[in-house]
């Protein structure tokens, strides 16, 4: 409770679809008529959010203008020439012009004309504030939509912007995206996998035949080569997913994230589980599927059998390789040294830190669960390699959050509903793979004995969504009161609040503060416009 007694999201409500005003014609005043009268003990402030999208073009080119004027001192310290004088002189007059024009749309009437139907308002308690989050505040349930903010850190400004109206067209577009990219991604894992069965391979390609010839390549080509090149192939997908989960609209980055996992899951399951296991041709086998659906536990528990060496070589390539590049941060590294050599060439070197790709790391950590429950049944022996596999990672990923990724954020724990999900899906396979292996085995008294068990994990999952899912959606009324009343002991709730009503403003890009001389700076400790002033 004292650790989360600073965060701001915890005061502050996200409003959207704010309307217009009828007499001043602001969405300004209407937050503040509205929040006054039907909150009037507990309404503290607000603050608006804007289209920036000029300021933040300006703000970008004032800084780039910055950089190229320092460059220009240190040449003109150096040569002592007339010419840098006048280079000078001039980008100083740019950069004065420049700032000035950012100082006139950051006033207070230039920022009315270009608000927007959101704001971020603050209440005097958490109490006050997740009561307002979670209740219909207009009797149109379309007009002053509420929900918590996210943490300062973690909105996603530019998503903010984009109208309520368009963003179920947003979300089914990603959707829609992400379901094809998994779908016609099929082609290239498919010819992957053909890699892994030599025989088949010699067919398509003939002179894949001289690899016999030579010792130890076969093996190589038909065991660690797929692993490898399906590691490749899977090392972008993340990105893209996350790009995907940007457009989709979210509020916050950490949703985005979320987003992000859930789509890479999938993919992964789809394209790098079942798809290896699928043998033959591809429409053949999913039409045995359809006109036979009795026959897919059986089909599964089969297939999963035959691809058990795969799978292993999966888990040693992901494990050893994985994590290796994980610690030397090769992407990075590159990207400095290409940075060096080309255009930040004689430039001081900035640190530059990112927060933990939970996007990329989740879903494939969760793949090996899944993989190693399934297994568990079927080949029991790729235990002790997936024991090691975690092992090692726990080592390498506390190693990284300590010691190299930044916290940009946090999102308490918003992550566990999604990995729950993740286990539960793995279970139900597991159970799945356990009655087709039954049938196999010729034993129908334990495979009709294993169905009880996938309701009863389908019911307990069902429980947990009942019981554990809405505390990540809401903040409890009775959590918030017990850290207000720890506050009010301290003498800390008002000084809590002030920030809070400060915070959101500090941080929307549009409204960062210039410096008009080299000798003044403005506080950025004190907001563009009066939260309580509008």
């Amino acid at each position: 409770m004292r650790q989360l007694r600073h965060r701001a999201d915890h005061f502050t409500v996200l409003v959207r679809q704010v309307p217009l005003c009828p007499e001043h014609n602001t969405r300004a005043c209407a937050v503040d008529h509205f929040f006054s009268k039907h909150h009037r003990f507990s309404y503290h402030s607000y603050q608006m959010l804007y289209d920036g999208k000029d300021l933040e073009y300006l703000l970008g080119k004032q800084k780039k203008l910055k950089k190229e004027l320092e460059d220009k001192r240190r040449t003109d310290m150096l040569s002592n020439g007339s010419q840098e004088h006048k280079q000078i002189s001039t980008s100083e007059e740019k950069l004065r012009e420049i700032t000035n024009m950012i100082c006139h749309l950051q006033n207070g009437t230039m920022l009315r004309e270009k608000e927007l139907p959101v704001a971020f308002v603050t209440f005097k308690s958490r109490r006050s504030a997740a009561l307002a989050a979670q209740t219909q505040q207009h009797s149109n349930p379309l007009e002053l939509i509420t929900e918590m903010a996210p943490e300062p850190r973690d909105v996603s400004w530019r998503n903010l912007a984009i109208p309520q109206k368009i963003l179920p067209l947003n979300k089914i577009g990603v959707i829609l995206a992400a379901a094809l990219l998994t779908i016609f991604f099929a082609i290239p894992v498919t010819a992957v996998q053909g890699i892994a069965k030599y025989e088949k391979l010699k067919k398509w390609f003939p002179p894949a035949m001289v690899i016999e010839f030579i010792p130890g390549l076969s093996s190589v080509v038909t065991g660690y080569l797929p692993s490898a090149i399906l590691k490749g192939f899977m090392y972008i997908i993340p990105f893209a997913m996350l790009g995907m989960a940007y457009l989709g609209g979210s509020i916050s980055k950490s949703k985005e994230e979320i987003k992000a996992c859930n789509m890479v899951f999938y993919f992964l399951m789809g394209n790098v589980f079942f798809l290896t296991l699928i043998s033959g041709s591809l429409l053949d086998e999913i039409g045995e599927y359809l006109t036979h659906p009795r026959d897919i536990p059986s089909h599964l528990a089969a297939a999963v059998s035959a691809q058990g060496e795969f799978f292993m070589t999966y888990i040693l390539t992901d494990g050893l390789s994985g994590f290796s590049l994980e610690i030397l941060q090769l992407g990075l590294i590159l990207f400095d040294i290409i940075r060096s050599y080309t255009y930040g060439r004689g430039k001081e070197r900035t640190p530059y830190l990112f927060s933990f790709p939970y996007f990329r790391v989740i879903p494939t950590v969760s793949l090996s669960i899944m993989i190693g429950m399934i297994y568990a049944v079927v080949a029991p022996l790729m235990l002790p390699f997936l024991v090691g596999y975690f092992c090692l990672g726990y080592i390498v990923y506390f190693n990284q959050m300590e010691d190299v990724y930044e916290t940009t954020y946090d999102t308490c724990g918003q992550f566990w509903p999604s990995i729950h999900h993740y286990i539960f899906v793995s279970i139900i396979l597991m159970q799945i793979t356990m009655v087709g292996l039954f049938g196999l085995k010729s034993k129908p008294s334990a495979a009709i004995a294993t169905v009880p068990l996938i309701l009863i994990t389908i019911a307990y999952n069902e429980y947990c969504k009942i019981r554990f899912l809405p505390s990540f959606k809401h903040f409890p009324i009775q959590t918030a009161v017990e850290i207000d009343e720890e506050d009010e002991k301290n003498g800390e709730m008002e000084a809590h609040c002030v920030d809070a009503a400060t915070a959101y403003n500090q941080h929307q890009p549009c409204l960062e503060r210039v410096k008009i001389s080299d000798e003044s700076i403005t506080n950025l400790s004190h907001p563009l416009l009066g939260t309580e002033s509008i």
